[in-house]
């Protein structure tokens, strides 16, 4: 028996490849599928199967595109309604896996469908459980993100939660080796642990949601303290259950090389223009009206948080990165690629075109201009819990996700000075970028974000009240 967790840290995302006796299996699988071909080929293994836990809400499926290359047989848990070909499992129905084999645990709750996969070794014992978004190290699945019927309320599905847990899941046996589909970071949890898998026995006496008294108890402590989740979560998991082009296709029409004349071209169809250097670089120059999300952090989950679905984008990025920006924009259905800048933001400024930029300013620099500036304004663009812990006495906080809203920037305009910071400096050049979009074009980036800001105590103040900008 051989088992690989495949994990993706951008995302956090864990798929899984198992195999017995030149079968194979893999789990929750990511749209980019070369990596399971790989180590199949390697191994001389075959899939055969290729389980689904649940829709996913955070990212595309690559179940069809793994399907169509290997034959395999896509299987969902019992509730599961598809506008594709699938295997609907009943619950407890087992699948044979060369020596070994894989059973269905139906466990509603995090979504209808959600269903668990547990591995019994070649004598039958239990040996690992594939829990996807039902437990995770640390956690639960939030029981708000499911395409729901009016009937059932985000209480309703986290009661089942419970009992799906208390059934299916406590019985088992400590030391059975829980794999989750993902990992510290996910919005598919609001505590996620920094480890990637556990076992029962140890989730039995660390997991909070499991130290549940009753099953109200469970309930109040899984719904409360839920953050926004990612506006794209609802389109993905229409697109995992309805399907999708394949990603060779996307590729064939994103894979464009641009000349300047032809991107120029492609700028009178009002494309999203998409830089994804790293912010250090962009910051330094960048083609104006773009927007900034680095590939050096979550860019596909900020992608899907802030660009729209329907309108076409075109790439700059570091020269021989056009291809990974595309396939991890796919990774949440942002398909609406249609080429890249060739050379990248060099040609660009090599060509004498029109370039824009962002003013970086160090926290020490904000401490002096603070007192005696009265049109300065701190952006603080972290999340709500996150200004709430602990922010500058005169910041406002923006959520960098709801900046997608035009009236979120209502009440900044060209006559302030604006300061921006996030944690440490990834978000508030996105934030930056967009501001910029709008045509708001007097901002500072602050770098470091606020753990440079923290490093002078002495030179500003700190509170947990809301700061309000009149």
């Amino acid at each position: 028996m051989f088992i690989k967790q495949l994990y993706t840290g951008c995302i956090s995302e864990a798929a899984y490849y198992i195999e017995s006796n030149g079968i194979a299996a893999v789990i929750d699988p990511l749209r980019d599928i070369e990596s399971y071909l790989v180590l199949a080929s390697e191994r001389n293994a075959r899939i055969q199967y290729i389980f689904e836990t649940h829709f996913h809400a955070d990212f595309v499926s690559g179940h069809l595109d793994l399907a169509a290359a290997t034959g395999a047989t896509i299987v969902y848990g019992p509730n599961t309604i598809t506008k594709y070909p699938v295997y609907i499992a009943k619950d407890g129905e087992t699948f044979s896996l060369g020596n070994i084999s894989i059973q269905v645990l139906h466990t509603p709750g995090h979504t209808l469908e959600s269903s668990c996969y547990l591995l019994k070794d070649e004598e039958g014992n239990n040996k690992a459980i594939f829990t996807g978004d039902t437990l995770f190290v640390g956690d639960v699945g939030r029981p708000d993100l499911s395409q729901k019927s009016n009937e059932l309320t985000m209480n309703d599905l986290a009661g089942m939660l419970y009992e799906s847990l208390q059934q299916k899941i406590m019985p088992l046996e400590d030391d059975v080796v829980v794999y989750p589909a993902h990992g510290a970071g996910s919005s598919c949890g609001k505590s996620l642990g920094a480890e990637t898998f556990s076992t029962i026995g140890v989730q039995k006496s660390s997991n909070y949601a499991l130290q549940a008294e009753s099953k109200e108890t469970f309930i109040k402590a899984v719904t409360e303290g839920l953050n926004t989740p990612p506006a794209y979560f609802p389109i993905n998991a229409s697109i995992n259950k309805e399907g999708y082009s394949s990603l060779d296709s996307i590729l064939e029409k994103a894979m464009q090389a641009l000349s300047i004349k032809d991107f120029k071209e492609k700028l009178a169809d009002n494309p999203i223009i998409l830089d994804s250097r790293h912010p250090d670089r962009f910051m330094q120059g960048f083609v104006p009206g773009s927007i900034n999300i680095g590939l050096n952090g979550r860019f596909a989950e900020w992608a899907g948080s802030l660009l729209p679905f329907t309108q076409p984008i075109v790439l700059v990025t570091e020269v021989g990165s056009e291809k990974e920006s595309v396939i991890r924009l796919s990774r949440v259905g942002l398909d609406n690629v249609v080429g890249y800048l060739s050379g990248g933001f060099e040609a660009w400024q090599n060509a004498g075109e029109t370039i824009d930029l962002i003013i970086d300013v160090e926290a020490d620099e904000l401490a002096m201009d603070l007192p005696f500036d009265e049109n300065l304004v701190i952006v603080d663009v972290r999340r709500e819990t996150e200004y709430a812990n602990e922010h500058v006495k005169e910041a406002i906080n923006i959520p960098l996700d709801q900046l997608t809203d035009p009236g979120s920037m209502a009440n900044l305009d060209d006559h302030h000075n604006i300061y921006i910071h996030c944690a440490s400096g990834y978000r508030s050049v996105i934030a930056a970028s967009m501001i910029k979009r709008q045509g708001i074009h007097n901002i500072r980036n602050v770098v470091g974000g606020i753990e440079a800001i923290k490093g002078f105590p002495d030179k500003f103040e700190f509170e947990k009240e809301a700061a309000v900008l009149n």
